[in-house]
């Protein structure tokens, strides 16, 4: 056996022996003690990894879900970059429909438009995923019968989310804040939050990560200037709360009740109050216990009529999905919604309730494409190659770490290059043209944009693989760790 895996597995016997003890605090600094220094190495020279080298492991059932969720965070990073560079006016055309105010441009044609303005489709993807997936071993225990472990599994997942979550956003946004204060680097989005003295930073940072991670914060919605892009982490932890509440409540129901009322919740979330979130999880909830059922092929039976079209309805789903998915987004405003090519008559159709009518058409968008793939072979087999699947294990921590490499490397190496605004020609005007390069070709292709991915692909993919290692995993392990470190052993029966 391999001398590293020995240790691993020595490491690992360590880790029982702590969640056996209790906290323990001893325990605990014999574990850490066994770490040596070599670790550091492998965790800041990151390839190759078991993960991207030798004989591929057996996929899971559902690793296409986790290869759709890589490649969506992928059209984050991509649709982020785009915005990024281009100018306010080009930014409006690039989330609009082609023809919009008369522009008609490569990125805007419908279904192409994903590839550049993806990242609004990728995040509802995200929140039906995660629907699906929460719900998969509490269902299947709710289909087994078994809801006395039902109550078991959603209190350990429920004790374990905000950690899960948590723990790599407070990392990464505490080294990005350190980062910029040590350095004196000028970041547009700290403009009004940077202080001289680095406690001031400190408490500046701890104030807004506190406020950050209180789900019931009251007033705006909470948002953290040391990284904006995760606005939507907060949501994803109330959207787990709901999908948690969801399972406990419904346990005990018939099938054909469980599934009424889900429908029942989905409808309120769209159509009676402003809960697109919570209706993406849901969904994502439904397709799983659909799945479930389909395969022990105990469908109602009203799903059993169209099983001899199931190829044909879902082809078609995941074109409407893909159509949906590119719905303008540039405004609020369902006026500005209609004026765009393709879009004045399903207009008509978004719900009341939802104040911003793109969440109205992704949350249909999401839920065709997540319930299609797995009824498309060749789709179902491009998110199962080790690309997606590479992009799925990082995925989260890719979520994490493009935003502050693109505020710091990207926008120097942008201004270099020929895209800058105002802010960057008045704070940072030595980087600016250093290398200029022409902005030939269709709008969101120009060569002085593409090039730049030259740098900025190889280094936030390598800043996400060490984040994955330093952070995101730990924030799995870890609380599992303490969950079962703070259960009590089950007390000794007596001999009669």
């Amino acid at each position: 056996m391999p001398s590293d895996v020995v240790e691993m597995e020595s490491r690992r016997e360590k880790v029982d022996d702590v969640t056996d003890s209790g906290l323990s605090f001893a325990a605990v600094l014999s574990w850490l003690a066994s770490i040596r220094f070599y670790n550091l190495w492998r965790l800041l020279v990151p390839w190759p990894s078991k993960a991207t080298s030798g004989a591929p492991e057996k996929l899971r059932p559902t690793a296409y879900l986790d290869g759709l969720r890589g490649f969506a965070a992928f059209l984050v990073y991509w649709h982020h970059h785009q915005l990024w560079a281009h100018n306010p006016l080009q930014k409006v055309f690039i989330e609009s429909g082609y023809g919009y105010l008369g522009q008609y441009h490569f990125m805007s044609l419908p279904f192409v438009r994903i590839f550049f303005q993806g990242g609004h489709f990728a995040v509802g993807t995200f929140y039906v995923i995660s629907g699906y997936v929460l719900s998969a071993k509490p269902m299947s225990l709710i289909h087994a019968g078994e809801q006395a472990k039902v109550a078991d599994n959603l209190g350990s997942a429920l004790f374990r989310r905000w950690l899960r979550l948590y723990i790599p956003v407070i990392a990464t946004t505490w080294i990005h804040m350190t980062f910029s204060h040590a350095s004196g680097m000028w970041l547009g989005s700290l403009t009004h939050h940077f202080h001289k003295a680095y406690f001031a930073q400190l408490w500046d940072w701890y104030c807004q990560i506190k406020n950050f991670s209180f789900l019931f914060f009251e007033g705006d919605r909470p948002s953290i200037s040391y990284n904006f892009h995760l606005w939507s982490i907060p949501i994803e932890m109330k959207g787990s709360i709901v999908i948690y509440t969801a399972l406990l409540a419904l346990a005990k129901c018939t099938r054909n009740s469980r599934l009424w009322l889900q429908g029942a919740l989905i409808f309120y979330f769209l159509y009676i109050v402003d809960g697109w979130y919570c209706a993406l999880f849901m969904v994502g909830m439904l397709l799983n216990d659909l799945e479930l059922l389909a395969s022990k092929q105990d469908l109602p039976e009203f799903f059993e009529r169209f099983r001899p079209y199931k190829t044909l309805i879902f082809y078609h789903l995941f074109i409407i999905g893909l159509y949906l998915g590119g719905v303008p987004a540039h405004s609020v405003s369902l006026d500005d919604l209609a004026q765009n090519p393709g879009w004045y008559y399903l207009s008509f159709f978004k719900s009341q309730s939802i104040f911003d009518p793109k969440w109205f058409y992704l949350f249909f968008a999401s839920t065709f494409l997540v319930a299609s793939i797995s009824h498309i072979g060749w789709l179902k087999r491009f998110f199962e190659t080790r690309f997606c699947q590479y992009l799925g294990r990082i995925s989260f921590a890719l979520y994490l770490v493009h935003g502050p490499i693109l505020e710091t490397l990207g926008d120097r190496i942008y201004t270099a290059v020929g895209w800058y605004t105002d802010l960057q020609e008045a704070n940072i005007p030595q980087w600016m043209n250093i290398w200029e390069l022409p902005k030939t070709g269709p709008m969101g292709l120009e060569l002085s944009f593409l090039a730049p991915h030259i740098i900025l692909l190889p280094v936030t993919l390598y800043a996400a693989e060490v984040a994955t290692r330093a952070f995101d995993e730990p924030s799995v392990r870890f609380p599992q760790w303490l969950y079962k470190s703070t259960m009590g052993r089950p007390a000794m029966r007596l001999p009669a």
